[in-house]
């Protein structure tokens, strides 16, 4: 039986894969190339172990993707578990060094996780708003250990500031998402793609709360609060809010229209703005320059990374005022317009590109500069 099975899967093979000639003319002679079933079938499993690798390795990568996010969310929801009074005054009686010790290491935590952000943050919401527990930690400790009652209040003034600065990070990121979402962008995938750890590195500095190495669940959960905030914050100042020149009008919206030079019917990938040779061309949001040079179709080209997926194009330029990874600000110069590549005069060609499909610029540029401003105001709001 199985040698008529591997003769039949033989003929089959045989049959997908028959013998193929070729020839070829060169200089009046002809040359035959013969490929044969074996060498069609190895190369076609090749191809097949190929895509198969392939298929794999997205998955694993959405699979991976897919838990940091489902952690990231549960920390996020999680309350944190508040220890209570009569555990705190059992590790007092036990080890005063050692309450002392991790004391220390909460206000390093603290140092660091404030530090990286920016001044308007660190003169926030900071005012005291300790649980009952940590009120009681605070009592039952001076009656219990009157020498330890300072460590005791020290402790819950620490994590009454660490409470209000996540609920402070929390308002702010809320706020920064449903400004996103008014531009019609989705927060959540801002987020995913802050997720994506394929081009990171440097020395592991490790954060504790603890002699044990672990960290205290309410400094977890302002550590996740704050990178939420931070991730959603930077989205949100990438996106485009600023003209990128000071032009007539627009000659070519985005979408169909007639080809300008064959008359077809085709896309139209962004806006054209016309204007006179040398005029300047505006970064329309804050980013990193990931491109200059020439773009088939596009002529001279400058691109700018805006992070999170989110990137701006101009192009047909006659010059550039930038370099490769230089970061810039709304409104920078960047370069001047021209007419270089498939052009018919003068213009400026503006794209705004998510996840490399180009989508319409024209409501970034009309809504955003009014959105971005109430989500100042609200943050603004949010210190005081």
């Amino acid at each position: 039986m199985p040698k008529i099975a591997g003769k039949a899967l033989e003929q089959r093979l045989r049959t997908w894969f028959p013998d193929r000639e070729f020839f070829m003319r060169s200089q009046g002679q002809v040359r035959f190339i013969k490929i044969s079933t074996r060498l069609q079938v190895i190369a076609a499993a090749i191809a097949a172990a190929l895509l198969l690798f392939w298929l794999i390795s997205i998955s694993v990568m959405a699979v991976t993707s897919y838990i940091s996010n489902r952690d990231r969310v549960s920390l996020l929801e999680r309350e944190a578990k508040v220890t209570s009074a009569e555990n705190r005054v059992a590790t007092y009686k036990g080890n005063l060094k050692g309450v002392a010790d991790d004391l220390q290491r909460r206000q390093q935590f603290i140092e660091k996780m404030v530090g990286s952000l920016p001044e308007d943050v660190k003169q926030g919401e900071t005012v005291s708003n300790s649980s009952s527990e940590a009120a009681k930690t605070v009592n039952k400790v001076s009656l219990s250990i009157p020498e330890a009652a300072p460590l005791a209040r020290i402790e819950a003034r620490q994590l009454a500031f660490v409470e209000g600065l996540t609920r402070l990070a929390d308002r702010r990121a809320a706020a920064a998402e449903a400004a996103i979402r008014k531009l019609g962008l989705n927060p959540d995938a801002m987020l995913a793609m802050a997720d994506d750890h394929s081009a990171m590195g440097g020395p592991f500095i490790g954060l504790s709360t603890s002699a044990d190495g672990s960290i205290d669940p309410r400094f977890q959960r302002l550590g996740a609060s704050l990178e939420r905030m931070e991730v959603l914050q930077r989205s949100l100042a990438g996106i485009p809010n600023v003209l990128p020149a000071n032009l007539e009008y627009i000659s070519s919206g985005f979408g169909y229209r007639a080809d300008p030079f064959t008359g077809a019917g085709a896309f139209h990938p962004g806006l054209d703005f016309k204007g006179p040779i040398g005029a300047p061309i505006y970064a329309a949001a804050k980013g990193t320059v990931s491109f200059v040079g020439q773009r088939s179709g596009y002529g001279n080209c400058v691109e700018i990374d805006h992070g999170n997926g989110l990137v701006t194009r101009y192009a047909h330029m006659s010059g550039f005022r930038t370099t490769l990874g230089k970061a810039v600000a709304p409104g920078e110069q960047i370069g001047v317009i021209g007419s270089t590549g498939r052009s018919t005069g003068p213009h400026l060609h503006f794209e705004v590109r998510i996840n490399d499909s180009p989508v319409n610029p024209r409501p970034f540029l009309e809504s955003a500069p009014h959105v971005l401003e109430e989500a100042r105001s609200a943050a603004a709001g949010l210190r005081k």
